[in-house]
């Protein structure tokens, strides 16, 4: 399973952007779908995730201006960013909880990340 993440770029204070994640491979079922985003120096942390049945959660950082949503025909996870801040500058990447056809546990996959600028 591969992730591919896109929509990344650099972006006035104020602005928007909006990520999309798409999986391809041998996919059979994927269950909870998330971004999170690493800034220089800092954790990794989780931004917003979303369940296969479209249950959200957002960090508090980010509730209100950020929306992701998920297609699960087409096996992608979007994040609709609003009201950029500089703060929100990171790395941003798209993870998804997979279970391979035949096991009996699900494993994490990680996209490569995309980055993402806010000047002020």
């Amino acid at each position: 399973v591969q992730l591919q993440a896109s929509g990344g770029g650099l972006v006035q204070a104020g602005g928007s952007l909006r990520l999309s994640c798409a999986a391809s491979g041998r996919i059979f079922s994927i269950g909870d779908m998330g971004w999170y985003r690493q800034a220089p120096g800092k954790q990794r942390e989780l931004v917003a995730s979303i369940t296969r049945g479209g249950r959200s959660n957002y960090a508090d950082s980010v509730k209100g201006r950020f929306t992701i949503s998920r297609d699960n025909a087409k096996n992608t996870v979007l994040l609709q960013m609003n009201s950029l801040r500089p703060e929100d500058a990171a790395v941003y990447y798209c993870k998804i909880r997979h279970q391979r056809l035949g096991d009996y546990v699900a494993r994490d996959y990680w996209g490569k990340g995309t980055l993402v600028t806010v000047s002020s």
